[in-house]
C-alpha cells in the first residue's frame, strides 16, 4: 500500500525491506533520501532499526505503525525519528507528513521540487510524474528552475522572458506562453486544471510546490 501511494505521487526509487537486517542493508547500499518504518517487524522492531541506522547514517525516518500509544510515539522520537504516523491514515496524511520531513531536511541544498502529483529533479533536468520520468529541455529546466527560486511569489512576464532569453526580452511573450503550455503537459495531473503552475493574469507566473 505504501509503495504504491508513494509511486502514484511521483517518487522515483521505492525501495522495499521486510526485516531488521534487509533494512539494515538497503540503508548502506542504496543510501535513501527518507525511511518509513514499521515497529513490528518479524527479527526484531523499528526501535532497534533506528538505532543500527543512527550508527551509520542520519536520513530521515517516520515510524509508520498500528499501534497509538503514546510510549511508542515518544520512543521513537527519542531515537531521533523525524516524524510517527498511526494506522488507519489517509494516503494524503502520509504524503504530506513526507513532503515535510523532506523540505525540512534537504530544502539548503535539494535540487528536488515536489509538486501535485509529481517531482522535478532539477539535478537531472527530469520530471516523475506517476513514476513515468519525463525529460525538460534547456528553457522548460530554466524557465521551472526561475520559478522554483522564488516559490508562490509572482514572477514577471518581463522576469521570466529575461532569464529565457536575454537582455532584450521584447517579443518573447508568446513563445513564453507556449513553453508554459508544454511544462504544465509535463507537470500537471490535469493541464486544463493547473495546480503547480500558476496563471497571475496580466502579472505573471507563480509555482506552488507541496506544503
Amino acid at each position: 500500500m505504501v509503495t504504491d501511494i508513494l509511486k502514484d505521487a511521483g517518487f522515483e526509487t521505492v525501495l522495499t525491506a521486510a526485516s531488521v537486517k534487509e533494512a539494515v542493508i538497503v540503508a548502506k547500499q542504496e543510501k535513501p533520501d527518507l525511511m518509513i518504518l514499521d515497529v513490528m517487524l518479524p527479527d526484531g522492531d523499528g526501535f532497534s532499526l533506528m538505532e543500527q541506522l543512527r550508527t551509520f547514517t542520519d536520513v530521515p525516518v517516520i515510524f509508520l505503525t498500528a499501534k497509538d500509544e503514546a510510549a511508542d510515539k515518544l520512543a521513537g522520537l527519542g531515537l531521533g525519528a523525524d516524524d510517527y504516523i498511526s494506522k488507519p491514515f489517509m494516503p494524503q496524511e502520509l504524503l504530506l507528513r513526507i513532503y515535510a520531513v523532506l523540505r525540512r531536511t534537504y530544502k539548503e541544498d535539494s535540487p528536488l521540487v515536489i509538486l501535485d502529483g509529481c517531482t522535478i529533479d532539477f539535478s537531472r533536468a527530469e520530471v516523475n510524474k506517476g513514476g513515468e520520468v519525463i525529460s525538460l529541455t534547456a528553457k522548460e529546466h530554466t524557465l521551472l528552475e526561475t520559478l522554483a527560486r522564488n516559490e508562490g511569489k509572482i514572477v514577471t512576464l518581463d522576469a521570466l522572458c529575461e532569464a529565457l532569453w536575454g537582455d532584450n526580452p521584447f517579443g518573447y511573450e508568446n513563445s513564453l506562453n507556449a513553453h508554459v503550455r508544454r511544462i504544465r503537459e509535463k507537470i500537471e495531473v490535469d493541464p486544463s486544471k493547473p495546480v503547480s503552475l500558476i496563471t497571475i493574469k496580466g502579472l505573471g507566473y507563480k509555482l506552488i510546490t507541496r506544503k
